[in-house]
Order: C-alpha cells, then structure tokens, then sequence
C-alpha cells in the first residue's frame, strides 16, 4: 500500500481517481460490500432525463447550488434581501459568498420530521428547502456579523461566538420539531469561524468570508478562475472545521474515510465542499469571473444520488442489512457505497445527455445533478417510501450528509 500524501488528497482528481479504484473492484465482481450491475443504467439514465424534462422542459437548467433552495417556493428571497439593501458589484459577490458558505455547511440531513416555518412566504418547509430559507433569514438578521451597522456580512468575530441557542431559535428546533445534528451545526460555524482567522491570507484581516472574492479575483487570469483551483482554496482554508476526522502529517483530510480497496487505504469525496464550490459559482460569475473547468468537480456522494442507484439496484448490497440498520458514515461499506456513487453518476451523466441530445459542454456535470440525478433520487424515494425518505439510514452528527 503506497504512503498517502495529504496535499493529493486535497484534490478534485483524487476524489475520482480513488473512487475509480473502488469502482474497478466493483466490476470485476471483487468489491467487498456492493455489486454493480451496469445494466440498470440505461433504465435509470430515461429516468432521470424523464425529471429533467418535467422540471426544466427547455433544458435550461441551472447550476446545482444552494442558491436553489433560497428559491423555495418560486420567491427570490435573496433577490429581495439584496435589494433591500443596495447590494451591488464586488460588495455583492461578496455578501453572497458571505452569506452562502455558512448555508452550505449547514445543509446536512435535516432528518424526516424537521420542518421550518418561512414568515415571509406562510410556507411551511423541510429538509434541503428548510435549511436554505431558515439559514438565508439567519444571514439577514445579521447573527453572523460582528458590525450591526453591516448586517449582511459573516465574519470571523461573529462566527466564533456563535452559539446554539441562536442556531435553535432561528431554525425553531426544539421539542416536538428535533433538527439532526443541532449541535454539530453549530460548532461548525465556530470552527469556520476560528479556521478564517487563521487565513488572513484569503480572508484578510479581520477575518470575513466574503474576501474570499477579491483573493479568488486576484488570481483571475483573463477573467477566468478554475473550478480546481476555488475547490482546493477551500478545502486548505477551511480543513480545520471538520470534527474528528483523519489526519495526516498536520492536516485534517475532511471528508475523506478509509477503504481496504483504495491504493493508500484512504477515499477522499470532500462532499460539501464540492457542493460550496458548485454554491460559488453564481457569485463569481455575476461579478464577472468566468469559472472554468466545472467537470473537475465530481457528483455528490450524498443520499438523494446515492438512494437513486440503490433504488433502480444499479448498486446492490451484498448484505440486505445495508438497507435496514442504522449506518455511521466512517463504516467500509458506507465509503465504497459513496465511492461507486461518484463514478456511476458520471456514467450516468453521459447516458443521461444522450437521452436529451445534448453534450457535456452545453450540459456540465453541475446541471445534470440539478436537473437532474438529485431530483431524481428524490421522486422515485417519495415513490417507493412514505415520506420520501432515503433508502438507507446514517446517524449524522450534521457535518456530512
């Protein structure tokens, strides 16, 4: 087993490159946990090209963000904040990044029960939508500035006294409406608090998640940046935040769990930041960095892609208990479940923009999964499950799935 370097594994191509190592176990027979049966492709590809025609009928379909879910519901809820405002130009990017690398990092599974109640639209909503409107009304009552006289701002002040209580309050979790993961949550945003103040080299000093901007404008070459290069920014910058995770020579590795099959025994999948950088785009771009390069960055091995292929069995336990006990996220089968989900989403991918007539470059990977595979492995959960819950379990601690 070769000695794993952990800068290689801060990477978009080492996500793939070890998951490809997983996925080739996986068709010789030889995986440990799973079969795969390439066959169910076809039918699932028609599946999720079937959602992509029913959500989006003129294929245009936006990038896979969080900016979705601040859309709940049809209202441009960030829209109307921003203007309220006078938002505009860097200091609009800038605002955006502030307000959307909290959101992301609190998206983890909300559980079935959870729902929040959005004031300003009477909707009563769940899960990813639940956590993107009661994280943006958190944004603008300004809990995460440390000026009240610049509320729509997230620094390093106000992050690192965060508290949950606030975090309770603003997503009204308590008794009889339990959030997974609460305090999990909140200590998160104390550590990307204290891990910004520690890179005043990116986020400058004081500390705010919207320099982020101008350090990543700096480095434009031509008004582009690459996708690559905004991942791995985060992931060195942010590596901190992440609890109880493996480290190697100093450095926390994140979202990266060990596996028998891998070369140097260890699978990176760095899933939420991935989502982050996919969160990012958006921001740059409307203040005119072109983000190169997005099919660097891999599909998200989380619940909603993953139950997809466990439910059309392009992916099959060889132990039926996958589907019935309670899962943790460090277990073998749990990674190699993740890991073959990385490399059949992009088979998937291909097999989808054929059924649509479409090519990669005009259909990245980022709107394949918006269209798309997660929306996918949402209808056909609430399909096959009361509730619409995933085909598996996982006990979160709120900082994965």
């Amino acid at each position: 087993m070769k000695q794993p370097d952990a800068a290689a594994l801060l990477r978009a191509d080492a996500v793939r490159s070890h998951c490809a190592e997983i996925m080739a176990l996986a068709e010789d027979g030889c995986a440990p946990h799973f079969l795969w049966h390439a066959q169910r492709l076809p039918e699932t590809a028609a599946y999720v090209a079937d959602t992509i025609r029913l959500r989006y009928p003129d294929l245009n379909v936006p990038y896979h963000s969080r900016w979705r879910h601040f859309e709940a519901g049809g209202v441009d809820r960030w829209g109307a904040l921003a203007q309220s405002h006078g938002l505009s130009g860097a200091e609009l990017a800038r605002a955006r990044i502030d307000l959307v690398i909290p959101s992301v990092l609190l998206d983890a599974g909300a559980g079935a029960e959870w729902r929040y109640r959005d004031a300003g639209s009477g909707m009563e909503l769940g899960r990813s939508e639940g956590l993107g409107v009661a994280s943006l009304n958190l944004f603008a009552s300004g809990a995460l500035s440390s000026d009240p006289k610049q509320p729509l701002r997230a620094d390093a002040a106000a992050l690192q006294d965060f508290t949950e209580s606030t975090l309770a309050q603003t997503f009204q979790a308590g008794v009889g409406n339990a959030l997974v993961g609460l305090s999990g949550r909140a200590a998160l945003l104390q550590r990307l608090g204290a891990a910004i103040a520690a890179a005043p080299q990116v986020f400058g000093t004081p500390a705010r998640l919207g320099n982020l901007f101008d350090w990543l404008a700096a480095r434009a070459q031509n008004g582009t940046v690459a996708a690559s290069l905004v991942l791995e920014t985060l992931l060195a910058t942010l590596g901190p935040v992440w609890p109880g995770r493996i480290v190697l020579d100093g450095v926390s590795l994140g979202d990266c769990w060990r596996h028998s099959g891998s070369s140097d025994g260890l699978v990176p999948f760095h899933k939420l930041t991935q989502w982050l950088t996919y969160s990012l785009l958006e921001p740059l771009e409307q203040a005119g960095l072109e983000v190169t390069g997005l099919d660097a960055l891999t599909g998200l091995p989380e619940y909603r892609n993953g139950g997809l292929l466990l439910d059309f069995g392009v992916l099959a336990p060889r132990d039926p208990s996958f589907l019935s006990r309670l899962l943790t996220v460090e277990e073998e089968a749990v990674v190699e479940w993740r890991a073959l989900t990385v490399i059949a989403l992009d088979r998937l991918a291909d097999a989808v923009r054929a059924e649509l007539g479409v090519d990669a470059a005009g259909f990245p990977l980022a709107r394949i999964l918006e269209g798309g595979t997660w929306a996918a492995g949402r209808r056909i959960a609430a399909e096959r499950r009361p509730g619409g819950g995933p085909p598996v379990r996982i006990a979160s601690d709120g900082t994965v799935f």
